[in-house]
């Protein structure tokens, strides 16, 4: 029994690192397809819910993703060593160990400029639909 639950445990630690690290690529070039703006503004305000609301009672920034992998990485008793997924990211594929505040920095800069361009795009769409509409 302990086997399987290694095994579910290592299933889940690989399932989360290849999902979040889609959704996050997402959040970065989800906005340059037109028939995902609308999925890619969605997505980037359930990540605001996330950081700003739930994150009232568990810290600002909070991503219940993360939360969830650390459990399961502690669980595997490989504890992940950084509150930030994109730092533990980065330090994992690429093995370089860049700041924390400067990564948490570029992830807030980079969510800023890709959550206003998603605004714009989709606002650009749904000005051309309802134009269409009129006519």
């Amino acid at each position: 029994m302990e086997d399987l639950n290694h095994s579910i445990l290592v299933f889940l630690d690989y399932f989360f690192l290849v999902f979040h690290t889609i959704y996050c690529l997402f959040a970065v070039f989800g906005w340059i397809w037109r028939k995902t703006r609308l999925l890619h503004l969605l997505t980037c305000l359930f990540t605001l819910f996330s950081w700003l609301i739930i994150g009232i009672w568990y810290g600002l920034g909070y991503c219940f993703l993360t939360d969830l992998h650390w459990e399961v990485r502690m669980a595997l008793n490989d504890p992940p060593h950084s509150n930030s997924y994109i730092h533990f990211l980065i330090r994992e594929t690429i093995g370089l160990d860049l700041s924390v505040s400067f990564v948490n920095q570029a992830v807030i800069l980079i969510f800023s400029a890709c959550f206003l361009l998603s605004i714009c795009l989709n606002l650009i769409e749904y000005k051309k639909r309802k134009h269409k509409g009129m006519m």
